[in-house]
């Protein structure tokens, strides 16, 4: 049993992973700003299903504030941080910049801090798939170069990224960085594509297909991408002079105990045959409105897990219509369509 600070812990990806833990026995507090970028009642929703469980604390307050932050972390000394909470949204930050740069740099930064100062055993941070911006090469590797971002948002998880590999090597805090590809499931949030279509479709609303359809995506079910992370928790990387074997394809840094891993359904799934699986649990087609790419968007997605595979013996491999189905089940029972 370890303690485990989960930032962010009232979010998609933080509810799952916290509830994951939670039932392995371990004791989890959650950090959680609440912020209204989306129903703020969906948050309030999955904290109150986690402090159902036993071993499961919460403190409602934001990054940035830092008085807070130090004093939760003081309290609970946490064995592990995983650090989640950020603005998202890929196209809000083409519109509300700031918010990205006080919560998901600064915040980040905090973070940071706190983890040196209490020297936790694994400080595991959320990155994302979009730092691979302009990168024609698919599919995407741990060690390929990603200094091309294309949106503000993807620019401060890259920037982030770099300030925890200069805390790694100055104070031997070892950190793992993880990228999401493109995540879906039940309890998910209500700007994210695939729950927009799912609410239009059902509503008879027609649906916005960016760059005429032709996208391709890498959709991990977010039930995969929890196991993957948990797996991830016992492995810290290790200081460069106490490694022996090297692992194939490594994101290892040569001079930090810090390492980047990919977890993604290592498939690419063209936005339109997303959308037909949609139109066949729903038993509803949709109304498609085809319209240009986005400002900052990618024409493609695509992880090669390999890495967190060879590292956990795991890798993600729930099927879209598996995946996509649980989501339409858990939405027709919440919102009760």
């Amino acid at each position: 049993m370890q303690k485990i600070l989960i930032t962010g812990s009232a979010g998609f990806i933080g509810f799952h992973l916290a509830r994951h833990l939670l039932a392995a026995g371990h004791r989890v507090h959650g950090y959680d700003g609440m912020t209204p970028y989306y129903d703020v009642t969906l948050k309030e929703k999955r904290h109150a299903i986690l402090l159902q469980m036993p071993g499961f604390s919460a403190t409602e307050a934001m990054l940035e504030d830092t008085a807070v932050l130090d004093r939760v972390a003081e309290d609970f000394a946490p064995d592990v941080i995983i650090h989640l909470a950020a603005q998202a949204g890929v196209r809000y930050s083409l519109t509300h910049p700031r918010s990205y740069i006080e919560t998901n740099f600064t915040g980040s930064f905090n973070v940071l801090e706190a983890a040196k100062r209490l020297a936790v055993k694994h400080l595991l941070i959320a990155s994302t798939s979009s730092v691979y911006g302009a990168n024609p090469d698919m599919p995407f590797r741990e060690t390929d170069r990603t200094d091309h971002p294309l949106t503000v948002y993807a620019a401060t998880k890259k920037a982030v990224e770099g300030l925890a590999h200069s805390y790694a090597h100055l104070w031997g805090l070892p950190v793992t960085l993880f990228r999401f590809f493109t995540v879906y499931g039940s309890w998910g949030r209500p700007d994210l594509a695939y729950f927009k279509f799912t609410d239009a479709i059902l509503h008879d609303r027609p649906i916005d297909v960016y760059n005429h359809g032709d996208l391709w995506r890498d959709f991990t079910d977010v039930e995969d991408l929890v196991e993957g992370v948990t797996r991830l928790i016992p492995l810290a990387p290790p200081l460069p002079a106490a490694r022996s074997i090297a692992v194939e394809g490594d994101s290892l840094s040569p001079v930090a105990p810090w390492r980047i891993v990919n977890v993604g359904n290592s498939d690419k799934v063209h936005l339109m045959d997303f959308i037909r699986t949609l139109e066949t649990l729903l038993a509803r087609k949709a109304i498609c409105t085809f319209l240009p790419m986005q400002p900052g968007d990618v024409p493609a997605t695509w992880a090669d897990c390999s890495l967190l595979e060879r590292l956990t013996g795991f890798r993600p491999q729930t099927d879209l219509a598996t995946g996509l189905s649980r989501f339409v089940d858990w939405y027709r029972d919440y919102y009760r369509a």
